[in-house]
């Protein structure tokens, strides 16, 4: 789901960024989740929030989030990179509203005629069927509509900015690749996209085809396993959410993701106390004396 924040002249493509650092950072009851993208290329500004700077100096290609915010309105402004306040903003003050417990990725990006513009998206955090994944494909970039190929084949067809496709697909490794509608020849990727089990992969096309600086960007939101969740490739945790930007060789340049560790942690603590214990065993059966620190 696509909802259109505002079109305001080149500096209001990064205004929601802004949104991404308003809130605390551990979440409480009612909290939204909120990811952003800066999807729009040569463009540097300064965001404040409710008239503090949160961003200094943000730059095309930056990631955030996703951060917990309670729900509510939020008073954004953007200014030169080197204002020292926000008193005579570019751009606003505008409001922003966010509902309790929903989930949003916020994208500053060009729209198809190159003008900036941002989009909030509302990310589908629903559970998956068991043993499947999904992939989401939003188009954020200045050009025509594509289609969105995977093994050379169209997966996803005739997708216009500033829409959205989903497929449920079966875990694995997709070679992608994104070309003008009709056709097949990339004018982004091939890059790797890996699609998990329980696991909501989005893939963004941003950049301008004009300026040839058209990238990917992946965010993947976990933990959306349906019960049981112990199928083959399944992992238990919360829906966390993280990102990384891809360029067109497919190689990561910056972003976080949230991995889920807690059965990896648990079995290394087993076999390492393992371990500790049979040689203890061994060194008191051979009259050793225990070294510094060790039980038996």
């Amino acid at each position: 789901m696509r909802r259109s924040i505002f079109t305001a002249g080149a500096g209001a493509a990064a205004i929601a960024a802004a949104i991404a650092f308003a809130g605390p950072a551990q979440a409480a009851e009612g909290d939204a989740q909120l990811s952003v993208l800066h999807g729009v290329p040569g463009l540097t500004v300064d965001v404040w929030v409710n008239g503090d700077r949160t961003l200094d100096d943000f730059t095309p290609g930056s990631l955030a989030g996703p951060l917990a915010l309670p729900p509510g309105a939020y008073e954004l402004a953007i200014t030169a990179s080197d204002a020292a306040d926000a008193s005579a903003p570019a751009i606003g003050p505008v409001t922003v509203n966010l509902a309790a417990n929903g989930n949003y990725t916020a994208v500053a990006n060009l729209d198809a005629a190159g003008k900036p513009t941002a989009n909030l998206f509302t990310n589908d955090v629903s559970r998956i069927e068991a043993g499947k994944g999904k992939l989401t494909v939003r188009h954020t970039a200045a050009a025509p509509a594509v289609d969105v190929l995977a093994g050379g084949a169209a997966v996803v067809s005739n997708l216009a900015n500033p829409s959205e496709q989903t497929l449920t697909l079966d875990p694995g490794t997709i070679s992608a690749a994104v070309a003008a509608t009709g056709t097949t020849t990339p004018v982004i990727g091939p890059a790797d996209v890996t699609v998990a089990e329980g696991t909501h992969t989005v893939v963004y096309a941003w950049g301008s085809l004009a300026d040839n600086n058209l990238q990917l960007a992946v965010q993947t939101i976990e933990g959306l396993h349906s019960a049981p969740g112990s199928v083959p490739g399944a992992r238990d945790g919360s829906a966390d959410s993280g990102l990384a930007a891809t360029g067109i060789d497919g190689g990561v340049s910056a972003g976080s993701v949230v991995v889920t560790v807690g059965f990896a942690a648990l079995a290394l603590v087993l076999l390492f106390g393992g371990i500790g214990m049979m040689r203890t065993i061994a060194a008191l059966r051979a009259g050793e004396p225990l070294e510094p620190g060790r039980r038996a």
